[in-house]
């Protein structure tokens, strides 16, 4: 069997951080979010590394990104394009939002032909968090069954503002999920977090421990059919209650499929601590964490050093 792809969605513009955070520097080398989570892809035995960005960035990521890493991991370069729709349907006039992290990964279904995982770009994972997706991804397991990263809302949050998190239901086992609530507004609170839905009169509590979403999936190659064939009700759904901002987002097949009894997703639980930068003032803890995981050794000084 070949060896799972990876795909880490980078083309996002981070308006919360002020900038292109996928390419802020996150240690004295220069290394990206994407470095290491790219490192620790590999580490964990995954093949091809398929970034998927604007076209635009192309000639940045290459003289950048695959400048570094060069010949130790094939890199896939694909672009998220607003064009790429299915048939009968055309950009809304005065649309200049992508449509989401679902059709991130459809734009990469050319070149996908193995089992794959996908990711944020701008989300640091934990080496242990890939380990786990590429052992569940090469075990043996029904081709309708795929896989989810369950983090710790405690060790997702930040202390620089609010953060969006899919919490998590799961069946009595606790082993499978059956659906994905997304919280647009969730804060740490002592003993977990707590997210309101009434721009903050009122908040409701997540105990530490809760299971939430970090976007970190582990599918068979046959979600990809699933994702492309989805798209077009989606659009005619969603397009004339709301043609210049509904997007098409990566749980909705899975919620969707689990909901029809398709296909059951297995929760994969991780104390691994999330970093990321989705705000300027996120980016000095991600740092110190980076130089302190190096110096007990978890990462080697230059990732990419031969």
């Amino acid at each position: 069997m070949k060896k799972p792809q990876l795909i880490i969605m980078a083309a996002g513009l981070g308006s919360r951080f002020g900038g292109m955070k996928q390419m802020a520097p996150v240690d004295q080398e220069g290394h990206w979010i994407i470095d290491f989570s790219i490192f620790d892809a590999i580490r964990a035995g995954f093949g091809d590394i398929v970034l998927i960005i604007k076209e635009e960035n192309e000639p940045l990521f290459r003289e950048t990104l695959g400048r570094r890493i060069g010949d130790q991991a094939k890199l896939i370069y694909v672009h998220q394009k607003a064009d790429l729709l299915p048939p009968g349907f055309s950009i809304p006039e005065g649309r200049v939002k992508p449509w989401g992290t679902a059709h991130a990964v459809l734009c990469a279904k050319d070149v996908i032909d193995a089992p794959f995982a996908a990711i944020n770009a701008d989300d640091y994972y934990g080496p242990g968090a890939f380990q786990a997706i590429y052992d569940f991804l090469t075990s043996d397991h029904p081709e309708n069954e795929h896989a989810m990263v369950g983090y710790r809302v405690e060790n997702t949050l930040t202390e620089n503002g609010s953060v969006s998190r899919g919490v998590c239901q799961a069946d009595g086992s606790g082993a499978y999920l059956t659906g994905i609530v997304e919280r647009t507004r969730v804060e740490p609170r002592p003993g977990g977090a707590a997210f309101t839905e009434d721009d903050g009169n009122s908040w409701s509590f997540l105990p530490a421990g809760t299971i939430v979403s970090m976007n970190f999936w582990g599918f068979n190659r046959n979600m990809m059919q699933e994702i492309d064939q989805r798209f077009a009700p989606f659009l005619r759904e969603n397009l004339p209650k709301n043609p210049l901002k509904c997007e098409y987002f990566l749980p909705l097949i899975p919620n969707q499929m689990m909901a029809e009894g398709t296909a059951r997703v297995r929760i994969i639980p991780t104390t691994e601590k999330w970093f990321g930068i989705t705000y300027h003032d996120d980016l000095p803890a991600l740092q110190a964490a980076i130089a302190q995981m190096k110096e007990k050794g978890l990462y080697p000084a230059s990732l990419w050093r031969k």
